[in-house]
């Protein structure tokens, strides 16, 4: 999953979404001891989604469109189209409005924790807002534009053009995969959570 799927699995914790958003941007255990416990929760629940992500079966067939090109940036690829899918989900997003209206709180809701943003976050944050990211996973030209901006981000990735094209070409068969991979996700981070809150609990 990329950053809509992220906020959408982070469920209604600010702190546990802050996290989860910039998880891509903190490396190492060390890194995680200048958040707050909540924020470095969100953190591992990010590093937790994507360790499921890469060993879904659905997804690494998916995957296999796009190794002979992209090699080991083929699941970071495949996390991005997600995302497309899921906002194209009526289960999870019922019409446009709904899409907007999520991810307009979740931009207000990292907003608030600023003063919590790892340095690499910040930029990225502020192209996710200004650009509005979350919003426009829901369309192919936004999908297009996401592959790109992931290009500028991967070192070696290099032009994503070729992959915007097998995206287009086996649209359905990816739309698929994405069905029998969301509904476990669901379960797996909602158990993850849950689990958080229980441990904190009985702490």
């Amino acid at each position: 999953m990329n950053f809509l799927g992220h906020a959408l699995l982070s469920g209604t914790d600010e702190a546990l979404l802050l996290g989860n958003m910039m998880g891509d941007f903190i490396k190492g255990k060390l890194a995680l001891q200048q958040f707050p416990q909540k924020v470095q929760e969100g953190i591992l629940l990010h590093r937790a989604i994507d360790q499921y992500t890469d060993q879904h079966p659905a997804l690494i067939r998916a995957q296999l469109l796009f190794k002979a090109r992209y090699q080991r940036y083929s699941g970071a690829i495949i996390d991005t189209l997600m995302d497309h899918f899921l906002a194209n989900d009526a289960k999870y997003f019922a019409h446009d409005a709904a899409l907007l209206s999520f991810s307009e709180q979740t931009y207000a809701s990292l907003a608030k924790q600023s003063s919590f943003f790892a340095s690499p976050f910040v930029k990225a944050f502020e192209s996710m807002q200004q650009h509005n990211w979350l919003y426009n996973y829901k369309t192919t030209v936004g999908m297009k534009k996401s592959l790109e901006g992931l290009s500028r981000r991967a070192t070696y990735l290099g032009d994503t053009q070729e992959a915007f094209d097998i995206f287009m070409a086996h649209y359905f068969y990816l739309n698929n995969c994405y069905y029998e991979f969301i509904e476990d996700m669901c379960i797996f981070a909602n158990q993850y959570r849950s689990n958080l809150t229980h441990e904190t609990i009985t702490h």
